[in-house]
């Protein structure tokens, strides 16, 4: 619930009132992420809460160039949302859908400059934390 509220914030559609067809979950890690780019690089936060926007309401099917399957991770179904971005910045948002069908924020993060060492950490990081996420899910 707090991510959708999040998620209001950042993106004039959904403040509009338009429905989602898919939840959002978003860790504590990314919200901070977030919250910390809306103050700093507002132009690029409203583009970030786009391409969530997208990612709720076409879920899993939703394709390149917004999404794109992440290689070299034990999760299948580990994806990246890839926002546009104001300035020399690379967003890169690491996802993926649990089985509630939820999309769940996992890690975020400028990979500008840092074009595989952000995988190579961005990516065992993401998968402890859907670990964590399902863990509490089930408690």
């Amino acid at each position: 619930m707090a991510g959708q509220q999040y998620t209001q914030v950042l993106n004039p559609l959904l403040r509009r009132g338009h429905a989602v067809a898919y939840r959002l979950e978003i860790v504590s890690e990314v919200r901070e992420w977030l919250h910390d780019l809306r103050r700093r690089d507002r132009n690029t936060a409203i583009l970030v809460g786009q391409a969530v926007t997208a990612l709720l309401h076409e879920g899993p099917s939703l394709g390149r160039p917004l999404v794109d399957r992440i290689k070299g991770s034990r999760l299948h179904n580990l994806k990246e949302l890839r926002p546009a971005s104001s300035g020399t910045s690379e967003v890169r948002i690491l996802f993926v859908f649990d089985p509630e069908r939820r999309a769940v924020l996992l890690v975020a993060g400028d990979k500008a400059g840092q074009w595989s060492t952000w995988y190579e950490r961005a990516i065992p990081l993401a998968e402890a934390r859907y670990a964590l996420h399902l863990k509490e899910r089930d408690a």
